[in-house]
C-alpha cells in the first residue's frame, strides 16, 4: 500500500458485472471502514487504462461477447498484470477466471487467447453448472467453509502452476471432475461463486484485506447478520 487510503479497483463493471459481483468491492470498502481504515472504490470501464497502483482489484461475471471486450482491454492496458506482478491482491469471479487465464473457448467452440495471468484454460461444457455450492477450503489462512451461487458451463482446468481454492463439498466448481472449486496463484484469487462471494465469505475478505494491507491477519468483526446469512445460505 503506497498511502492511508486503501485503493480498491472494481475492474471494468461495464462489461462484467452480470450478477452483482460489483458487491464485492462494497464488502471489502466497508470492512476496511469498519476497522477504522480510509478506502474509496475506483472504478475501472472500458474508457480507462488500468493503473498498477491500486491496492486490490475485483472483477466479475461476464457473458461471451463481454469476455472478448475485457480480455482485449486487459491486454492493451496491462495494469492489472504489473499490479499482480507487485503483490496486489486479485479477486476473479466467474468469467475473470477464463479471461485471466491461457485461453478460453466460447459457446460456440472458438478459442480466444486469455490475458495469461494464471495458468488455467477453459472449454464450454454439456451441463449449465447452476445452483448452491459449499466447499471446503485449501488455501492456508481459511478454515470456515466457502458458500455461494454458481451460474457457469465452463470448465476450468488447472496447469501445473496454479491450485484450487477449495474442495467441492456440493455443488460443481470448476466442472472438470476433479473435485475443486477456483484457483489460486501468486496474488490472484478465483472463484465461481457469486452471492457476491465475499459478502458470504468474510474470511475471505479479510484475508484480501490482510494481503492488501500488508499484514498478517486482521483482529474478526463481530456482523450478526452476516453470520446469520451464512446460516441460512449453508442450509440451502
Amino acid at each position: 500500500m503506497t498511502e492511508s487510503t486503501v485503493r480498491i479497483g472494481l475492474v471494468l463493471p461495464d462489461v462484467m458485472g452480470t450478477y452483482g459481483d460489483g458487491g464485492n468491492a462494497l464488502v471489502l470498502r466497508q470492512r476496511l471502514r469498519l476497522r477504522g481504515h480510509a478506502a474509496e472504490i475506483i472504478e475501472i470501464t472500458l474508457a480507462d487504462p488500468v493503473p498498477d497502483s491500486l491496492d486490490i482489484y475485483t472483477l466479475g461475471g461476464a457473458e461471451d461477447s463481454a469476455q472478448r471486450l475485457a480480455t482485449r482491454h486487459l491486454q492493451r492496458y496491462p495494469g492489472l498484470q504489473q499490479a499482480a506482478a507487485k503483490g496486489a491482491p486479485v479477486l476473479a469471479i466467474c468469467a475473470a477466471i477464463q479471461v485471466l487465464g491461457q485461453w478460453y473457448e466460447t459457446s460456440s467452440g472458438e478459442r480466444v487467447d486469455g490475458v495469461g495471468m494464471i495458468d488455467v484454460t477453459t472449454s464450454p461444457q454439456q451441463q449449465r453448472a447452476i445452483g448452491e455450492v459449499t466447499t471446503t477450503p485449501l488455501l492456508p489462512g481459511l478454515t470456515a467453509a466457502l458458500t455461494g451461487f454458481e451460474n457457469h458451463r465452463g470448465g476450468t482446468k488447472l496447469g501445473g502452476e496454479a491450485t484450487g481454492l477449495a474442495r467441492v463439498t456440493r455443488g460443481v466448481g470448476n466442472g472438470v471432475g476433479d473435485g475443486l472449486e477456483g484457483v489460486v496463484q501468486g496474488s490472484v484469487l478465483g472463484t465461481y461463486m457469486h452471492g457476491p462471494a465475499l459478502a458470504r465469505n468474510p474470511e475471505l475478505a479479510d484475508l484480501l484485506l490482510a494481503r492488501a494491507l500488508g499484514v498478517s491477519e486482521l483482529a474478526p468483526l463481530s456482523m450478526p447478520e452476516v453470520e446469520q446469512l451464512r446460516r441460512e445460505r449453508l442450509r440451502a
